[in-house]
């Protein structure tokens, strides 16, 4: 069997290709992408994980930032240890104001550290304060149909199967539950929409 061409050429270096910046470009293609885009844009490569996140006035472990607080009793000693005594000692330290003391760190680093990045938490409490787009419903396309069909028809189901723009041949009454469901889902809508219609007749269902 033929060999491979090329297989047995000596191997030459490439001095035309930076280095530095193939190993820049293949550390960042291998790092992995933060999908919060606040912690992302504030994130420094050159700090640890426990660093880069106390800075921002977030916790690495949830569990040691809120510990749940549990009544022990020593059996040897005889007395009954409060929770918060027992969470104190654990902690060693509480939350200040400004200043990030509870943090999953490494123990070689500086354990209090001053928030620098409170614009992360600010940006992050503006995101949740959004009000939540609803998933459930209808679609777009489906608004745009149903519109359609009552502006021009009114609750004439059987001119709406006729339609041109009935592009799926829903019959009569396929046609009655979509507008059903408009009327479920956006019900200020379609009043003010069947009011709108041909007949102007405020059609209910």
């Amino acid at each position: 069997m033929p060999k491979a061409k090329g297989k047995n050429r000596r191997k030459r270096f490439n001095y035309n290709l930076d280095r530095k910046k193939l190993k820049r470009k293949m550390k960042k293609k291998d790092a992995p992408r933060i999908a919060c885009e606040q912690i992302r844009n504030a994130w420094d490569d050159s700090k640890s994980v426990a660093r880069n996140l106390a800075e921002m006035g977030l916790a690495v472990d949830p569990n040691k930032a809120f510990p749940i607080q549990q009544a022990k009793t020593d059996i040897h000693q005889g007395y009954h240890i409060g929770s918060h005594c027992n969470a104190n000692r654990r902690l060693g330290r509480r939350f200040t104001s400004n200043r990030v003391t509870e943090m999953d760190v490494d123990p070689t680093e500086d354990h209090s550290l001053i928030i620098q990045k409170p614009y992360v938490l600010e940006g992050l409490q503006a995101e949740a304060s959004l009000p939540e787009k609803s998933s459930r419903g209808i679609s777009s396309d489906m608004v745009e149909y149903v519109r359609y069909m009552v502006e021009k028809h009114g609750k004439n189901y059987k001119a709406m199967a006729r339609d041109e723009r009935n592009y799926y041949q829903d019959t009569p009454k396929q046609i009655q539950k979509k507008i059903r469901l408009y009327q479920h889902y956006h019900p200020d809508h379609f009043e003010a929409l069947s009011a709108s219609g041909p007949h102007g007749d405020g059609m209910q269902q």
